[in-house]
């Protein structure tokens, strides 16, 4: 197993399912869990010591608010941590439509500033797909195979924002289509 996906509860899935659709893309084996390191700290500890001796070679965490678990799991492990901060939504509602009320800033704060020692690696807020594709960038260091599957992904990408703006030359701006 290369990449362990974490997240501090199941609700989290609906952002963290991006990262496991990118991985699999690649052809990178992942394995799935909820941990949440306020619920379940003795489990977030396990989970550590699994990873290390399971071989696991990046940890993608996503976590909303507080969002401890990215720092926390990299406190316990000196294995690449990518953090995912989630935009936390209530499904019971609340003050902001049901969304924290800091836009998913909170969690991002909360990993790219962690102190010096347990450092976790960052992306945009619920950008999943992003912490998936920088952990296949790490595995990658080891591995010319994958590394010339995300060049064909980054030509892939390119060749798409020429298709979209070849179409939209063609059909003027007010015609355009995504």
């Amino acid at each position: 197993m290369d990449v362990g996906i974490i997240m501090g509860s199941g609700s989290d899935s609906r952002v963290m399912k991006e990262a496991a659709r990118v991985l699999d893309g690649f052809g990178i084996e992942h394995e799935d869990m909820v941990v949440s390191a306020h619920r379940t700290p003795e489990r977030l500890s396990e989970y550590a010591r699994h990873a290390e001796e399971a071989g696991i070679r990046v940890i993608i965490a996503g976590a909303g608010g507080a969002a401890h678990l990215p720092g926390m799991i990299a406190s316990f492990t000196g294995i690449p941590v990518v953090g995912v901060p989630i935009l936390a939504y209530s499904d019971k509602g609340g003050p902001a439509g049901g969304a924290s009320a800091f836009g998913g800033l909170d969690a991002l704060l909360s990993m790219s500033e962690m102190p010096a020692g347990s450092p976790v690696g960052a992306v945009g807020v619920n950008k999943a797909a992003n912490a998936a594709i920088y952990a296949a960038k790490i595995l990658a260091l080891g591995s010319p195979e994958l590394r010339a599957k995300l060049s064909e992904y980054k030509d892939s990408r390119r060749k798409q924002v020429i298709s979209e703006s070849d179409r939209m030359r063609a059909s003027g701006l007010s015609g355009f289509e995504p």
